[in-house]
């Protein structure tokens, strides 16, 4: 990591103001409309607003910071050795998947996620409503064909993705480490969660919930999964890792329709890995993180660094 911060309070206020105030400015047309989360450009305004923390993080290092190494301020480098950092990007496509199949598993256990994990009953009525009543391929091909697309969409979603991680792990956890560790992982996955208001309000991820709920619900989703994109983003000395897991997350939430039972609903308030039972094996994860210091900052450097990053 880049040494020294300067002017770290005038940091981390330059940064906070711009990636919060693009985010709302660029949400606005949602809320003037009326049609909120129906609304026509709806898909390219969270696009946009996912890239307001890659471009705040970018003016506050170039503009106010000014480190010597700015790249690998952000995290974007080092990329080597080439075998470590091939396997936390393993990771972070991994774990994010593991975390989203298990809140499934939790959420039926606990009563609050109906899940046929057999025969994929209300995934195949979805599909022969679409199909006209006439399934392509047996269901069990097609169950697996949705992890194939997975696997596709993380690595077309790790550009946008990564929008969001350049800012929040790749820049604010850093700032944010020379309170603490858990300080940096509780405080970063408070803002993450609480930057996600302008679509909160509007229903969004937690439609039957009212909007403060949504916001704690999120909060509390972005600080226990945000700590294991923190965790990918310390070993690995890289915000990549950290960007394809976020892009994994966002590409298998949608896995909640393959698994669930015909006929039936859930509330994300209390199932998937939004809600709190969602929550279980991250808090597990991450206390076996702590404990075992996995946390240290920064990682120890590798003895060979005669490469170019």
């Amino acid at each position: 990591m880049t040494g020294s911060t300067r002017r770290p309070a005038q940091a981390l206020g330059v940064y906070l103001v711009l990636a919060f105030g693009m985010s709302w400015l660029i949400a606005l047309p949602l809320w003037l409309s009326g049609d909120g989360l129906q609304h026509p450009a709806f898909g390219t305004i969270a696009l946009c607003m996912m890239l307001t923390p890659a471009i705040a993080a970018l003016v506050t290092v170039f503009v106010v910071e000014c480190p010597e190494h700015p790249a690998e301020r952000l995290g974007l480098v080092p990329l080597r050795p080439a075998g470590r950092f091939l396997a936390y990007l393993g990771l972070g496509l991994a774990v994010p998947v593991t975390l989203v199949f298990g809140a499934f598993v939790a959420g039926s256990l606990l009563g609050v996620y109906p899940a046929d994990f057999t025969r994929f009953s209300g995934f195949r009525e979805m599909l022969m409503a679409q199909t006209g009543g006439r399934l392509p391929l047996p269901v069990g091909v097609l169950v697996a064909l949705q992890f194939v697309n997975v696997v596709l969409g993380s690595i077309l979603n790790l550009l946008p993705a990564l929008g969001e991680e350049l800012g929040w792990r790749g820049w604010l956890l850093p700032h944010l480490q020379r309170f603490g560790t858990v300080p940096a992982l509780l405080v970063s996955g408070i803002i993450w969660g609480l930057w996600h208001a302008p679509l909160l309000l509007l229903g969004y991820n937690y439609p039957t919930a009212p909007g403060w709920l949504s916001v704690l619900m999120m909060i509390g989703m972005c600080t226990l999964v945000g700590s294991v994109f923190a965790w990918l983003r310390i070993r690995s000395r890289s915000v990549w890792p950290a960007a394809l897991a976020h892009a994994a997350l966002n590409a298998s939430v949608g896995l909640s329709m393959v698994y669930v039972q015909s006929g039936s609903t859930f509330d994300t308030v209390h199932a998937t890995i939004l809600g709190w039972s969602g929550w279980i094996l991250p808090a597990v994860l991450l206390a076996l993180l702590i404990v075992t210091k996995q946390f240290a900052w920064p990682p120890k450097a590798p003895v060979r660094r005669r490469n170019f990053f």
